[in-house]
């Protein structure tokens, strides 16, 4: 992937939320600020613009002048601190957006080397400027020469800058809620609802733990929930969560040494497989008990042994259960 960075604008009034800090705003318990973050974690150097506030993840801050000036200010004020020569522009309310998009844009922009960025295009045809990736050369030209041409940029329209560069689209029909923001209370309420349908919700939630735990790692759920299946199903219930979270610490202690996701798999393998043992002992000791004490009413004939003797428990005691077995004969 391209070495890039990215700036972040979350500044603005907010005036249809009834000026609350937008940026600082929940879904799914990390503010909007950080979801956006989240989505541009390979950046290089992350440039922030607008008011500190706390984030997930160590940024630069910077701030329009004049405060309140606009996307283009706020921009120009970002595109100052960047060093890369490819710029990821986001604005800090896209609560969707995810790093498979940002990938995306960043390699359109790479595959063709006539064009200055490359930017979202939203269900409706709609360019999204600040879902895109540019290079950032020509974007400190173009703003140089609004500077120049306007005396300011507080208040310009960001077409104004787009217009003079050469971008490529690149269509949202894999992600089509990248470009949803948050500008009213009912878009926040939406996406509040949205992550917890079935479907996402899990995919949403160990986002936000990995993000609350400040670690980057691809987790694959279906594996571990049947790992929690055959732990709680071959061994007890509570044994779902203490097994994947043992398997969890496991993979840490490899993971120190270079391990990463192949550590979480190998311990998976290991911790099923005992679940998938434990399983078949339990199982195979029902069966033998079965047959030693079939026809009998004794206890050893209905008794379920876990450790599978339950032919020499009905001896211990006596014999009871297949002497009473032949006196009912």
């Amino acid at each position: 992937m391209t070495v890039h960075d990215a700036i972040v604008l979350a500044g603005g009034a907010a005036k249809r939320l009834g000026g609350a800090d937008k940026p600082a705003v929940g879904v799914g318990g990390r503010t909007l600020l950080d979801r956006v973050l989240g989505a541009c974690g390979g950046a290089a150097r992350t440039v922030v613009v607008g008011g500190r506030r706390p984030t997930v993840r160590p940024v630069h801050w910077a701030r329009e002048e004049p405060p309140g000036g606009g996307p283009v200010p706020a921009l120009d004020a970002g595109v100052r601190q960047v060093r890369a020569d490819t710029v990821l522009v986001l604005s800090a309310d896209l609560p969707f957006l995810t790093r498979a998009t940002t990938d995306r844009l960043l390699a359109a922009l790479a595959a063709d080397v006539e064009r200055e960025g490359a930017l979202l295009t939203d269900a409706d045809g709609r360019d999204q400027p600040l879902v895109a990736a540019y290079r950032t050369e020509p974007l400190r030209r173009e703003i140089a020469l609004l500077a120049t041409e306007y005396g300011s940029l507080a208040g310009l329209p960001l077409r104004l800058l787009t217009q003079e560069l050469h971008l490529t689209p690149v269509a949202t029909d894999t992600d089509p809620l990248a470009s949803f923001d948050c500008d009213t209370w009912e878009d926040v309420f939406t996406a509040r609802a949205r992550i917890r349908e079935h479907g996402t919700v899990l995919d949403e939630w160990i986002t936000a733990v990995k993000d609350e735990l400040g670690f980057e790692l691809d987790v694959d759920i279906n594996v571990l929930l049947d790992l929690a299946r055959d732990a709680a199903h071959g061994v007890a219930r509570p044994a779902a969560p203490l097994t994947t979270f043992l398997v969890g610490y496991a993979a840490g202690r490899v993971a120190a040494g270079g391990g990463g996701p192949e550590a979480v798999a190998e311990a998976t393998r290991k911790a099923t497989a005992l679940a998938l043992r434990w399983a078949d002992e339990e199982e195979n000791g029902q069966t033998e008990n079965g047959r030693t004490g079939s026809g009998g009413s004794g206890p050893g004939a209905g008794g379920t042994d876990r450790s599978g003797n339950g032919a020499n428990r009905a001896t211990d005691d006596g014999g009871s259960g297949t002497a009473e077995g032949a006196d009912a004969g």
